[in-house]
């Protein structure tokens, strides 16, 4: 393994109160973190990847599909903190690089996870990715994260509420396909110094209202490069977005993946 071996985490928590037992809804005949494994197992971005669940229903499933996946403590606040607990056991410890791809991203693509890796490789403690939120029902959405940029890229501010806010009423179609209104898409990249310093700063009270990890690593003083892409399928999240998910995956071709 090389020292700067990159390992992807799937934080795959049970428990969800927006949409219950999450990991496990059916999405067009398969459960929703099948449809993430079976995507990021195959990212050259990655050396290795393994999910993290509170769930032994959850292992069970993941080891049907030959996943590696670790049992991990249920009292963990946040997938960063499930991340970070598989990150420290003896047989990944020699990873330079962690990957959190979060469990209910089915459609995250090999680019998206690379641009997060090329900027933690880099100057910014923690990488992640960002696309314009183009409509006002996303931007309106709080299911929709949306995040704030420096003209550098760095991470201002993430939140469910509508940001920016455009004092002179609802922002043009073309102003909502621009840098200036992003929606935050699950995935972050950091070293192992700054995931260390994510989970070990106390939990913050924006990240408790907003129910949002990132904003903990904000509080943190980490810095979180924000890399743009074009377009990008949102995650599941609610009921509504299964129904969206299933659509989508409908119409999608999956070669060796035919849906049922």
């Amino acid at each position: 393994m090389g020292q700067g071996a990159v390992l992807g985490v799937i934080p795959a928590r049970i428990g969800s109160k927006r949409l219950p037992r999450k990991p496990l809804q059916p999405l067009a005949g398969r459960p929703l973190i099948e449809w993430v494994w079976r995507r990021v197992r195959s990212f050259s971005a990655l050396d290795a990847a393994v999910i993290a669940t509170d769930s032994e229903e959850v292992a069970s499933v993941c080891r049907a599909l030959g996943a590696p996946v670790v049992l991990t403590s249920p009292a963990h606040a946040s997938g960063t903190e499930r991340v970070a607990e598989v990150a420290g056991r003896g047989e990944y410890r020699e990873y330079a690089m962690v990957v959190n791809v979060q469990g209910d991203e089915p459609f995250i693509s090999e680019g998206q996870v690379a641009s997060a890796v090329a900027l933690a490789v880099r100057d910014w403690d923690i990488g992640t990715v960002a696309t314009p939120v183009r409509t006002l029902e996303a931007w309106r959405d709080p299911a929709v994260v949306k995040v704030v940029r420096r003209e550098d890229g760095g991470a201002l501010y993430f939140s469910r509420a509508a940001v920016p806010h455009c004092r002179d009423g609802d922002p043009p179609a073309e102003e909502l396909a621009s840098p200036a209104y992003l929606r935050h898409i699950g995935v972050y990249a950091c070293r192992r110094d700054a995931l260390a310093r994510w989970v070990n700063h106390p939990p913050a009270e924006l990240e408790r209202i907003e129910r949002l990890e990132q904003l903990r690593a904000l509080e943190a003083g980490l810095s979180i490069g924000v890399a743009l892409v074009d377009a990008a399928e949102a995650g599941v999240d609610t009921p509504r977005d299964v129904l969206r998910a299933e659509q989508r995956l409908r119409s999608m071709s999956h070669g060796s993946l035919p849906i049922p």
